[in-house]
C-alpha cells in the first residue's frame, strides 16, 4: 500500500459514477486497469507531432502507480513504437506493468517483453497516401498543413496553418471521400485528421483488455474526439457492473469530451499529479 498519510489529497469526481469509480480502484488496486490517451493527457500537444514528448513526470508517476495496479494501458491512435519512444516507457524499474495499444489496438507493446506485435497494414493507407498530396492541392490548404506518417494510418494536421479551423473545415469533406475510396474512416481530432482502417477504435481496444485482464474497475484519461468510444467503453462496463472512473484532461477545444467526464483536470501536468496522487495512495 501507498503511504496515504503524506499523499496530496485526491480530487472528487463530479459524478456518483465516478466517485464509485475511484472508490472501486481504491479499494482492489489490484483489480483495477489504469487506460490513458497519449497526446494531450500523458504529453503537451504540439504543433509539430514530432516533437511530442511525455511530461518529464509521467515515467515516474506511472513507475509508481504500475506494480499497484493490474495494468496501465497507454492507448494511442499513434504507432505503440512511437509511444514508447516519445514516452520513454522501454527499460524503467516499476513500469512492468505497463502496456501500450498503439494504432487504436491494432498493435501492442509491453513492458516485459519489449516488443511490439503488429498486423499486416491496410492496403488502403498506402494509396490514400499517395493521394493526399492532390487532395491538399485542390482544396487550397497545403500551406501550413503537415502530413504524419503513422504505418498503419496516415494523418493531416491543420494546426501550423495560417487558419487552422478554416483548413480543418475545408479538408474534412475532399478527406472524408478519400477515406471512403480507400475503404478506410476518418478519425476527425484537435487540429488533426487522420484516415486510418475501420474495426479499432479506443473504445474497443480499452474493452477487450479490460475483459483480458479481469479487471474490476477502470479509470480513463483522455483529452479528444478519439478518445470518445473509450469514454463510452466504461459507460458500458459501468452498466455492466464494472466501476469506471472518466477523466478528462482539460480541452476547452473538446466540449463532448468534458461534458461526460467524471473529472476535469488542466491538461498534462494535472493529469500527471492525479496520477502520482493516485499511486501514493494506493
Amino acid at each position: 500500500m501507498g503511504s496515504s498519510s503524506h499523499a496530496h489529497p485526491l480530487p472528487t469526481p463530479s459524478t456518483p459514477a465516478g466517485r464509485d469509480g475511484l472508490a472501486a480502484i481504491l479499494a482492489r488496486p489490484q483489480k483495477a486497469v489504469v487506460g490513458l490517451d497519449f497526446d494531450g493527457t500523458l504529453a503537451e500537444i504540439v504543433p509539430d507531432p514530432e516533437q511530442a514528448r511525455a511530461h518529464p513526470g509521467a515515467v515516474p508517476a506511472l513507475a509508481a502507480l504500475a506494480p499497484r495496479v493490474a495494468s496501465v494501458a497507454v492507448v494511442t491512435g499513434r504507432p505503440a513504437s512511437v509511444a514508447v519512444r516519445y514516452g520513454g516507457f522501454a527499460g524503467v524499474p516499476g513500469l512492468d506493468h505497463l502496456v501500450v495499444l498503439g494504432h487504436y489496438g491494432a498493435e501492442r507493446w509491453d513492458a516485459v517483453s519489449g516488443t511490439v506485435k503488429t498486423p499486416a497494414p491496410h492496403p488502403g493507407v498506402a494509396a490514400a497516401r499517395a493521394e493526399l498530396p492532390g487532395v491538399l492541392d485542390a482544396v487550397g490548404a497545403w500551406r501550413g498543413t503537415w502530413i504524419e506518417e503513422k504505418g498503419q494510418a496516415v494523418a493531416v494536421h491543420t494546426r501550423r496553418a495560417s487558419d487552422p479551423q478554416a483548413a480543418f473545415e475545408a479538408l474534412r469533406g475532399p478527406l472524408a471521400e478519400l477515406a471512403a475510396r480507400h475503404g478506410l474512416i476518418l478519425e476527425p481530432g484537435r487540429m488533426v485528421l487522420e484516415l486510418r482502417p475501420p474495426g479499432m477504435d479506443k473504445g474497443v481496444a480499452l474493452a477487450e483488455y479490460v475483459r483480458e485482464v479481469k479487471a474490476e474497475a477502470v479509470l480513463y484519461a483522455g483529452d479528444d474526439l478519439g478518445d470518445l468510444p473509450a469514454f463510452a467503453a466504461v459507460e458500458k462496463l459501468r452498466s455492466d457492473g464494472v466501476p469506471g472512473l472518466l477523466v478528462c484532461s482539460g480541452s476547452t477545444e473538446v466540449p463532448e469530451l468534458a461534458d461526460r467526464a467524471d473529472l476535469l483536470v488542466p491538461g498534462p501536468p494535472a493529469v500527471v499529479e492525479f496520477l502520482a496522487s493516485l499511486a501514493q495512495h494506493l
